[in-house]
């Protein structure tokens, strides 16, 4: 697709020139510029062709030119501000080169290893600079002057007041990742303090999923001239993923879970929750009734989700029980199927949790759970992606079926939700539910295995 028909806004001429020639005939990283080294990086981590979002900023940033980048998520956004950046680094090569701005904490690490598997041959050095880690070790990190610092905003600012020597004046590139998201969080009172301390003679490259009016006020503050490279002119999902819904009553909700993952066992499960509570409540009831279920949410410690995340992107565990701190930027190749085990009450978030399967070419399915409660809100999920969704195909009979052994699992998840809080009130830590806790009953089959000790 040539990129002007993708635009939001139509471009400057020259803008649209630049971005057409880019898009026409492209078939290498090397044909957008990319240094041989680099293109070899590229290859080694299996990125045979560059995505459409690669393919319009990666020669616009490489001619030095600030950049606006809207695409949706799992569009290869990372590629495209990390190369430029790495080329960059490697004609000129200095300390504290670039900063990457992201909402969260585990995006934060996920680009880190982005920028160091693409930077390895050429011996880039990166930190991950967020909250829930001790800021000693981040001083002596920041203290060795690495490439590029990859931070969440509240943290970096405490840094940059707290942290005796270190600065950001030598800064040649700034990146915001997901900056509407960043913006929605709050943070604009520390994007402006960070802008206020870093060089005004820099490059600028803003991502967003979305253009809301805070990143239009945002691009103003920060960006000059810059060029928008827009692959999504309107709110979509892949085209690859198979989207469903189901109608039920709230209070069967866990039983018609349950019976899904029957369904499609042997998939690979994300399973978004409203809240931190029902996003653990959840993951123990499935353990309850053995499925390897393991969850990530706020109130977890940066250890225990960073775990939580490896044991499902190494496939040790096969369904990740989530909030949306999970739902945007997480890259986890091999997720199945998206279930939306509560409705998101905002519209845009459907979008991001849906991309997380199906991602880089591959088929996925996501299921939306409607109760009574949530038509509303459903109904505004298909306006916005402008679609009509199915009903998931569905034996009612086999649902209930379940209730019985389910409402023991409840039972069960209730009992060790409580002596958790009681742990953690006596301990003030938090788990991620692996370890035995007490009650450790298995519902199998309908019947109690043997209480562990």
């Amino acid at each position: 697709m040539a990129a002007g028909e993708a635009e939001v806004s139509a471009p400057e001429p020259e803008q649209e020139q630049q971005q057409e020639g880019a898009a026409e005939e492209t078939r290498s990283f090397k044909d957008l510029g990319v240094t041989d080294v680099l293109c070899e990086a590229c290859d080694q981590l299996g990125w045979k062709v560059p995505t459409k979002i690669q393919i319009e900023a990666i020669p616009v940033a490489l001619q030095g030119r600030d950049v606006i980048g809207l695409a949706e998520t799992g569009s290869g956004k990372t590629g495209a501000f990390a190369l430029p950046i790495l080329q960059a680094l490697l004609e000129t090569p200095q300390r504290l080169f670039a900063l990457v701005l992201t909402p969260t904490r585990e995006l934060a690490f996920q680009i880190s290893e982005q920028f160091e598997a693409l930077g390895s041959s050429i011996g880039v050095q990166s930190t991950v600079i967020v909250g829930g880690i001790d800021t000693m070790s981040q001083s002596l990190a920041l203290a060795k002057k690495p490439h590029v610092i990859i931070a969440t905003p509240g943290r970096l600012v405490d840094h940059l007041e707290n942290t005796k020597g270190f600065n950001l004046r030598a800064l040649k590139f700034l990146v915001m990742d997901e900056a509407d998201r960043i913006l929605n969080m709050d943070f604009e009172t520390e994007v402006d303090k960070i802008l206020k301390v870093i060089p005004r003679d820099r490059k600028t490259f803003l991502f967003s999923a979305t253009m809301t009016k805070k990143v239009q006020k945002l691009q103003r503050a920060a960006l000059k001239n810059p060029v928008k490279c827009a692959v999504s002119s309107k709110y979509q999902t892949v085209e690859k993923l198979q989207q469903y819904y189901i109608f039920i009553p709230s209070k069967f909700k866990d039983s018609y879970l349950v019976y899904i993952l029957n369904e499609l066992a042997g998939n690979s499960f994300m399973i978004f929750c409203s809240t931190c509570n029902n996003t653990q409540r959840t993951a123990l009831l499935l353990r309850n009734l053995g499925f390897t279920a393991i969850p990530l949410h706020g109130q977890m410690s940066q250890n225990k989700r960073l775990g939580s995340l490896n044991k499902f992107k190494a496939k040790a565990r096969s369904i990740l029980l989530a909030t949306d701190v999970a739902s945007r930027g997480l890259d986890i190749p091999h997720v199945d199927v998206v279930i939306n085990f509560d409705i998101p009450t905002h519209s845009k978030d459907y979008i991001h949790r849906v991309g997380r399967t199906a991602r880089a070419g591959r088929s996925g399915k996501s299921i939306t759970f409607v109760t009574q409660y949530d038509v509303e809100l459903f109904q505004r999920i298909e306006h916005l992606i402008g679609k009509k969704l199915p009903a998931f195909p569905m034996q009612e009979e086999e649902v209930m079926m379940l209730t019985e052994r389910v409402a023991e699992a409840q039972r069960f998840a209730r009992m060790e939700l409580r002596e958790q809080g009681e742990k953690k009130r006596s301990r003030n830590d938090d788990d991620d539910t692996e370890e035995a806790l007490g009650v450790r009953n298995k519902v199998a089959g309908g019947k109690k295995k043997k209480r562990k000790a």
